[in-house]
C-alpha cells in the first residue's frame, strides 16, 4: 500500500511538470552598424547660415571610392555653377542598403559643426536614393523643407504615412520609359500625397525619359532656385 501511494505521487508530480508553462515578454534592441562616407561642400561665405542640401544617390554610386557621388546630382551641377549652399552626399557602403537613421545622424553631425540653416534642408535623391528621401522625410516630417525624389520607388513605404508630409513642398520626377523603377510608383505616392490634401506637390513624368530623368533636373539651375525659396511650414510668417 506504501508503495502504491509513492508511485501515485510521483506520478502526480511528473504529469504536473509537464503541464506546467510560463508566458511573459522581453524587449530587445537590436544594433546594427553601418558606415557612411560623404562628401561635403560648403559656400564661399561662411559667416552666416546657409541652406542644406541632402542629396542621396542610387545603387550605381555605391563603394568607397567617394567621387562616385559626383557622377550626379548637385555635386555634378557645382562642377561648372555654384550655389550658395552646403551640399551634402552621403555615400551606402556596397554591401548594404540606406539606413535612414543613419544619414539622420550624420545629417546632425553637420549641422552641429557648420552654420547651417535649420529651416532650410532639404532633402532630394534618385533611384534607391529617391527611396531614402522619401523615407527620410517620413521618418522625420519636421526636419525638411521641400523633398525631391527623381525615379524612385515607394514599395516598402508605408503610404498610410503620407500625410504625416502632406505639409513640405514636393517635387516628384520620373521617366515614362523608365524599365528600372516603374512610374506607376511616382504616380501612386502623389495620388496619397492629394488625399491628404497636399497643398506644394507636383509630379512631373518627362515622356521621352528611361531611368535617368534626373539629369535634366540636376543639371537645371530652376530646381535649386525652387528649393532656396522654401522654408520649413512652422518657420513660415
Amino acid at each position: 500500500m506504501k508503495y502504491k501511494i509513492t508511485l501515485f505521487i510521483l506520478l502526480f508530480s511528473v504529469l504536473g511538470f509537464a503541464q506546467s508553462e510560463t508566458v511573459g515578454s522581453i524587449k530587445t534592441v537590436a544594433v546594427v552598424k553601418h558606415e557612411l562616407g560623404y562628401a561635403l561642400h560648403k559656400p564661399a561665405n561662411l559667416k552666416d547660415k546657409k541652406p542644406l542640401i541632402v542629396f542621396i544617390s542610387g545603387d550605381g554610386e555605391k563603394g568607397t571610392d567617394i567621387e562616385k557621388v559626383k557622377i550626379h546630382g548637385p555635386l555634378k551641377y557645382l562642377k561648372t555653377h555654384q550655389l550658395d549652399a552646403y551640399i551634402l552626399a552621403p555615400q551606402c557602403k556596397e554591401d548594404e542598403n540606406w539606413d535612414i537613421e543613419s544619414i539622420n545622424e550624420l545629417i546632425l553631425k553637420i549641422q552641429r559643426e557648420n552654420k547651417i540653416d535649420a529651416d532650410r534642408i532639404y532633402i532630394t535623391g534618385l533611384s534607391s536614393g529617391g527611396w531614402a528621401a522619401w523615407n527620410l522625410a517620413l521618418s522625420y516630417p519636421d526636419k525638411f523643407a521641400a523633398i525631391v525624389p527623381i525615379s524612385g520607388f515607394v514599395d516598402l513605404i508605408d503610404l498610410e504615412s503620407a500625410c504625416k508630409i502632406a505639409n513640405i513642398p514636393t517635387r516628384i520626377f520620373h521617366g515614362l520609359l523608365d524599365d528600372v523603377v516603374k512610374v506607376d510608383y511616382a504616380i501612386t505616392i502623389y495620388k496619397e500625397l492629394k488625399k491628404c490634401n497636399a497643398k506644394d506637390v507636383q509630379l512631373t513624368i518627362f515622356d521621352d525619359a528611361g531611368h535617368d530623368s534626373w539629369s535634366r533636373v540636376y543639371d537645371n539651375p530652376e530646381i535649386y532656385d525652387w528649393m532656396f525659396k522654401q522654408i520649413k511650414t512652422n518657420s513660415k510668417k
